[in-house]
């Protein structure tokens, strides 16, 4: 009898072994595990992607995946992969350097990948509200490290108010996203008038709100937010109804001013670290954007056309920090800003091919319905945070934009196939 079994267990796991709907089921589990730990590790990321992509990559359909690859969605993202690799040949600083460089860009050859099994997948959902729902954990852990310190699990010497992991940058731009995000929802659920169910997303788009009103939350989410309901008024609400919600954040907004000292400091912060910087030359954070980004034109001018080459960077701010004090001694390998990063390793010709991925990927989201909408959340957000961060190649603002456009893209790409066969079926009907 144990034989038997043994025996038929063992049919039961060839049959799976052999079966792409199993793989294409492990892969999703996969996909929900690296979107689940995004907010809180690294090296799960990078344990998960692995595997996600082991687990997919067998059972790809080559022909339809080299149809996908020559769509603009995908040739763009690896033609700046491919010129990262090609400046290697030109630039200047060491092997170990330029590698380093290069990884960074390495992400972007998961999108194909992802609007490939997306394409497919019953599950893209899923995987947007694991993140979604580890987010809302990581909240919560966030208001009880604000009120006990004792709680975080960052190392002693780098504990920040209300940080769980990571730093408040990546939390700040996590809970933004979600935020906003929540909008179309609550929407939509109020027109049906399902009110109850309004409520709870939105209770919860608004507890996000509070976490970083009250809490911590990075001067780079506090300009860009504003910006991302604004494109979501423009895209999905008529004018009357824009004018009421600029009313209600105006009315919110003041409110959190008002009752938040945390952040009236940090709306301060911006005035008075520039005055210390043009006063005193002081290396305060608005004083080392602003330096980086006047030598980064510079670099920028010296070569125009194909940039410095991958990796050159650092190298190029060691030799302008050289005599220098204050702000202007800074030397960095990331000038704090997406379009400069690009530009100053690989020219104009990087900058073209950077921003035609955001325009692209911007169209692929035109149209209605909460795909849509978070795949064009993500893009808006990474084009205006990557104004004073490198957000593309930074390692947890990329994931979140390969991963958001990656799995909405595919389930765009999904019902638009769908649109197109049932109008084929008609026609021939």
């Amino acid at each position: 009898m144990t034989a038997v079994a043994a025996n038929g267990m063992t049919a039961v796991l060839a049959r799976r072994w052999r079966d792409p709907a199993a793989w294409t089921t492990t892969v999703d589990v996969f996909a929900i595990l690296l979107a689940a730990s995004l907010p809180w590790s690294t090296s799960l990321v990078g344990i998960f992607a692995t595997a996600m992509l082991l687990t997919r990559i067998p059972f790809l359909d080559l022909a339809s995946l080299r149809r996908l690859v020559r769509q603009p969605i995908c040739a763009v993202p690896i033609a700046l992969f491919a010129l990262a690799a090609l400046g290697m040949l030109w630039s200047d600083a060491d092997w170990a350097a330029r590698t380093y460089a290069l990884k960074p860009a390495a992400k972007l050859l998961v999108l194909p990948i992802l609007f490939y099994h997306f394409q497919r997948s019953e599950r893209g959902m899923w995987v947007l509200t694991a993140f979604l729902l580890s987010c809302v954990l990581l909240e919560a852990a966030s208001w009880l490290v604000a009120f006990e310190p004792g709680l975080t699990m960052k190392p002693h010497g780098f504990e920040t108010r209300g940080v769980v992991v990571k730093d408040y940058i990546d939390q700040s731009q996590e809970f933004a996203l979600c935020a906003v995000a929540l909008v179309y929802p609550v929407i939509q659920l109020l027109r049906a008038r399902r009110i109850w169910q309004a409520a709870l997303l939105a209770a919860i788009g608004l507890s996000f709100v509070a976490n970083m009103a009250f809490v911590i939350v990075s001067r780079t989410a506090l300009v860009t937010m504003p910006v991302t309901v604004a494109v979501f008024g423009l895209v999905h609400l008529k004018w009357r109804t824009n004018l009421m919600i600029l009313a209600a954040v105006a009315v919110v907004g003041a409110a959190a001013w008002v009752a938040s000292p945390q952040l009236e400091s940090t709306v301060a912060t911006f005035a008075r670290e520039y005055r210390e910087y043009k006063e005193t030359g002081r290396s305060t954070s608005i004083g080392q954007r602003l330096e980086f980004w006047q030598k980064s034109l510079r670099f920028v001018a010296e070569a125009p056309l194909f940039g410095h080459g991958t990796g050159s960077t650092r190298g190029l701010f060691e030799k302008a920090a050289e005599g220098q004090t204050g702000a202007a001694s800074e030397v960095i390998g990331n000038p704090h800003n997406q379009t400069l990063n690009v530009a100053v390793q690989w020219g104009l010709l990087g900058v073209v091919v950077l921003y035609a991925m955001w325009l692209i990927h911007l169209l692929l989201f035109r149209g209605e319905g909460l795909v849509h909408w978070i795949g064009l959340l993500v893009v808006v957000q990474n084009i205006f945070t990557s104004l004073f961060n490198s957000h593309v190649f930074d390692f947890h603002e990329g994931w979140m934009y390969v991963l958001g456009v990656g799995i909405a893209g595919g389930m765009v790409l999904k019902a638009k196939s769908a649109e197109d066969s049932g109008r084929v079926q008609a026609h021939v009907g």
